[in-house]
């Protein structure tokens, strides 16, 4: 049978990590698939070459898929049957007990010892393997609704009861950043002594400084100047604002990229707005709306941009900032969320209160009219984000991991 937590009080070896909606093998940037997916992918394999042997669990979303894909030595990706592959988003609350019968029969018969839910709907077929398998269980949530709510973007109750109870009884629940830490605490009344901070990384290899010039070349650009936009169209992600930031910045010589796909049932509605909104603009020719791309060639974007904007209503974390930041590109953000962890305010890039685009039009325009600030903003920038490496973050689950050997398990709070 399973092992239980006893298993830990050596080391962990074995981690069942929980990704039902969507798969670490998905490229960022299109449907639901964005930093989390990244995430997946890169704490995964650092684990894997730390020792840790991970199985991610997915529920299948085409019928072509293999039932396993093994990504790598202790790194594989199973694909669960759990309702009809075409399911939206939003109807995936319905088959969480099936997914989770799913893999409580695969935990049975190939044990470990952690499970690792990511997102509320892993969370809640967490807390049930949790009980029927006499496992600890480690939640990372991503993104939470009520703070959701807080800035526009209302979720079901539903959500918001599951997020709870997954709370209530989580043995660990991992926050991207301190500000979410005090999130979880303020909102859902999580027990600090629970909540372990857990940055993201970056992948230096890929993501580094390196010669603006030869980036545009590369991406048939010129020497104007640019901003860049990456993520998923959707409102929470604030394109609108990227757009409305250019024409507020009454530069005729400036450009935006959007490198991104449309998410979500209103995805396609959404692009439609955004492509209305640039005609209206009069920035038809100054603004280039670009699919989504292998993530590595992103750093290719990252380098040819003056700016970086991330204008979202919420996050969690941010992984576009941090990548731009590592690649020397300045981000002019939301004052929200991990964002204000991973941006020192006038050192490393600009955080903006509320969402006037003449306010992130201002901030953008400090930075272009001035050389030496946009150099010392990317050295700086640069130099912050070299301590965020996923090896790192691998190390830390490990001992959060092992830790709960030496905790008794956490029973459903009243």
């Amino acid at each position: 049978m399973s092992a239980g937590p006893g298993a830990l009080e050596t080391a962990v070896s074995r981690v069942a990590v929980l990704s039902l909606h969507t798969s670490p093998l998905v490229q960022p940037g299109t449907g639901d698939a964005g930093g989390m997916n990244v995430y997946i992918r890169e704490l995964v394999s650092s684990l894997a070459q730390g020792g840790t042997d991970a199985t991610v669990f997915v529920r299948r979303w085409t019928h072509d898929l293999p039932d396993v894909v093994e990504v790598e030595p202790g790194f594989r990706v199973v694909h669960i049957d759990a309702g009809p592959v075409e399911l939206a988003k939003e109807q995936l609350p319905e088959i969480v007990d099936e997914f989770s019968d799913a893999v409580a029969a695969h935990l049975i018969d190939e044990p470990v010892d952690v499970i690792h839910a990511n997102y509320w709907l892993s969370g809640v077929a967490g807390h049930r393997l949790k009980h029927e398998l006499d496992l600890p269980l480690v939640t990372t949530f991503h993104t939470l609704a009520r703070v959701k709510a807080e800035t526009g973007d209302p979720e079901p109750q539903r959500r918001i009861d599951a997020e709870a109870e997954v709370i209530r009884c989580a043995d660990v629940i991992t926050a991207n950043s301190v500000t979410e830490l005090h999130e979880l605490v303020s909102h859902y009344g999580a027990d600090p002594d629970r909540v372990e901070v857990v940055p993201p990384g970056v992948d230096h290899a890929f993501f580094s400084p390196g010669a603006r010039d030869g980036a545009r070349s590369a991406l048939g650009l010129g020497s104007e100047p640019l901003l860049l936009f990456v993520g998923r169209i959707q409102p929470l992600k604030g394109v609108d604002v990227a757009v409305e930031t250019l024409a507020a910045l009454d530069r005729d010589d400036a450009r935006l990229l959007i490198v991104g796909g449309s998410s979500g049932l209103e995805g396609d509605h959404e692009v439609r707005k955004i492509e209305k909104l640039i005609a209206d603009r009069g920035l038809v020719d100054r603004v280039t709306m670009i699919p989504p791309q292998p993530h590595h060639v992103l750093s290719t974007y990252y380098r040819a941009a003056d700016v970086c904007l991330v204008p979202s209503r919420s996050e969690s974390f941010g992984l576009v900032a941090l990548e731009a930041a590592a690649c020397g590109t300045p981000v002019v953000a939301s004052d929200v969320g991990g964002l204000r962890t991973l941006i020192e305010e006038g050192r490393t890039g600009f955080r903006i209160a509320g969402r006037d685009p003449r306010d992130f039009a201002a901030a953008t325009r400090r930075i272009l009219d001035s050389p030496l600030l946009a150099h010392d903003l990317a050295r700086n920038a640069a130099d912050a984000a070299a301590s965020y490496t996923w090896t790192t973050m691998a190390g830390r689950l490990r001992r959060v991991y092992h830790d709960l050997g030496e905790r008794e398990p956490v029973d459903c709070l009243a």
